[in-house]
């Protein structure tokens, strides 16, 4: 790509900070250096005419973990960590809501619910058995007493089918991602942020006292520092960053008349989650039926796991009630064998906040600003 005099001095002349990625934390990152240091030239480039990973195509839910995923993590980690990361979750949604505002986001509380079938007895029994424990430290971090409930009641409110239990969230939250994203670009720009779609950074050079970025679109990009913000595609820049790209495949209905479903669901362990948009829903998941295939950067979907979306839609969440899909996408998340965030100094010149674990929306606000804080000491 060939650039005019004023094009390369405009936006590509003096450059003090260089961050990689549009999402929720590359944004995040470019606002809290803005608020710091107004003075500071920021350019945001994104490889994709929209972000690329998962921060605009997620499910939108703010949530920060039913009670089998926190069990399931007390298995692995300490209660210092498990809930040292819930409260990180927790305080990045309000942050979010903080920085952009309930209607810009058009945030709901309406609750979240966790399903249980007739096979996962023994799981539900385990959680109803730590809900005094896992409500002592919620309310510890949310200010709330009972922050989990059972909620069987419901079950058939919600009209499902096969379902033996279900257990409730009440400090759980839904988001629209596209106008999350949108609010955060338009925030990031009127403080004179460039955001740049469409420019892919394929190499990062520290050359101690600047970096230098070389692009798909033959622009070279010198600036004081880099803050790579790719999450699931970090590997490609950061080879050595221990981040494992996870595919989420997503479906959305047509309206569908008088629907009972309202809230944000997780089922079987977290790896499927539904939600209303309306009258309509919003079913994800189901990269367990198949790791291997689904640990990939490339967007795409999989009969596998759309024919089960679909066979689940039909006999526990919409049983009886005639719907269509209207419409089907993909993302990226960035996973690890831990599920703490990485947020850490590459080289001098080159940091990175990455990792969020399939918890983006929760955490994406905080991690940004943490990855902001790296690069203003290297500057």
């Amino acid at each position: 790509m060939q650039l005019s005099f004023w094009e390369k001095e405009t936006y590509f002349g003096n450059i003090d900070i260089l961050i990689v990625g549009s999402g929720i934390v590359g944004l995040n990152a470019a606002l809290h250096l803005k608020n710091k240091q107004p003075q500071l030239k920021i350019l945001v480039a994104e490889r994709g005419l929209l972000p690329t990973g998962a921060s605009s195509k997620n499910a939108g839910f703010a949530c920060f973990g039913s009670p089998s995923e926190l069990l399931e993590d007390l298995s692995h980690h300490t209660e210092e960590q498990v809930f040292g990361l819930v409260e990180r979750r927790w305080k990045g949604l309000q942050r979010l809501r903080q920085n952009l505002g309930d209607a810009a986001i058009d945030y709901h509380r309406w609750g979240g619910y966790e399903l249980f079938t007739d096979t996962q007895l023994d799981l539900y029994n385990a959680c109803l058995d730590k809900l005094p424990y896992l409500n002592r430290q919620l309310q510890s971090i949310v200010g709330e007493p009972d922050i989990y409930r059972h909620a069987d009641h419901k079950i058939t409110q919600f009209g499902f089918k096969h379902v033996a239990h279900l257990l409730e969230s009440t400090a759980e939250g839904q988001i629209d991602t596209g106008k999350m994203i949108m609010a955060l670009t338009q925030k990031v720009q009127a403080l004179g942020v460039l955001v740049l779609n469409g420019l892919e950074i394929q190499e990062l050079h520290d050359v101690g006292t600047s970096i230098t970025a070389t692009t798909a679109q033959s622009i070279n990009i010198k600036a004081r520092a880099a803050l790579v913000a790719t999450n699931g595609f970090a590997q490609k820049l950061l080879p050595n960053v221990s981040v494992v790209p996870a595919r989420a495949q997503v479906l959305i209905t047509k309206p569908i008349k008088n629907l009972k479903l309202k809230g944000t669901f997780h089922y079987d362990c977290g790896y499927y989650y539904f939600r209303n948009i309306g009258n309509r829903v919003l079913f994800g998941g189901g990269r367990n039926l198949d790791f291997k295939t689904e640990e990939t950067t490339e967007l795409g979907l999989t009969e596998l796991v759309q024919h089960k979306l679909e066979e689940l839609l039909s006999t526990v969440i919409l049983p009886g009630t005639p719907y269509e899909v209207e419409h089907r996408w993909s993302g990226i998340m960035g996973m690890g064998n831990q599920k703490t965030t990485i947020v850490e100094q590459v080289s001098e010149r080159v940091s990175c906040a990455v990792r969020m674990g399939g918890m983006g929306v929760a955490i994406g606000s905080l991690v940004g600003e943490e990855g902001a804080e790296l690069v203003l000491k290297q500057i």
